[in-house]
């Protein structure tokens, strides 16, 4: 039973500590207290330890301080991106069933006609079903260990309206729909270097 709460505990406190970064309640910047959280969160300091110990493994905290990206950050989160996600997109054209292939089609169509919501959770499937379609778990886990401070920058191009974002996914779609491995895995870098230097933009204002 104690293993159970605490596990509870632990998950509490990783969620609630990464939605506050997330939606910037807690700034870019700030130093976390664990007893500071411990007392707002309604539990005890281990839990809020280990939940730091994840989101620090995830890239959103450093030094017990919420992370602010620099460029030379933000380009080398997105030069490893490339490199994964442009493999993955290389094998979606070859491997991506049937299935996956309708589910990446309502990705670009949610990104055409949804709500900002909507559209950001159909970005987040877009890139994950093209990840997944590697079949290799070690890309995936990267990719997932990364997934809370690549929200960050995808909440900045989807909030943003960054300018052919849609344009650009349905084009992977139509390379990997017509088995075009080459083609994808440009694209696929392409669409990124465009994110990069948006997202980039917005660092150099701040």
């Amino acid at each position: 039973m104690s293993t159970t709460v605490s596990q509870s505990a632990y998950l509490t406190a990783y969620e609630a500590i990464r939605d506050q970064i997330l939606n910037g309640e807690i700034p870019r910047g700030q130093k976390l207290t664990e007893d500071k959280l411990a007392s707002e969160l309604g539990v005890s300091r281990t839990p809020v330890r280990e939940a730091i110990r994840k989101l620090e493994e995830e890239g959103l905290i450093k030094k017990k301080k919420v992370v602010n990206p620099s460029e030379t950050d933000l380009r080398n989160i997105f030069h490893v991106r490339s490199l994964l996600e442009g493999d993955a997109a290389r094998s979606a054209a070859e491997y991506l069933s049937e299935e996956k292939l309708i589910r990446l089609k309502e990705c670009v169509k949610i990104g055409r006609n949804g709500t900002v919501d909507e559209i950001m959770a159909a970005n987040k499937d877009f890139h994950e079903i093209i990840v997944q379609s590697s079949n290799n778990p070690f890309m995936a886990d990267v990719i997932e260990r990364m997934n809370s401070i690549i929200y960050l920058f995808r909440k900045t191009v989807v909030y943003h309206n960054r300018p052919f974002l849609i344009d650009e996914h349905e084009k992977i779609y139509d390379a990997i729909l017509k088995h075009q491995p080459d083609q994808a895995e440009e694209l696929m870098k392409k669409h990124l270097r465009a994110d990069l230097e948006f997202c980039l933009r917005f660092i150099r204002v701040e």
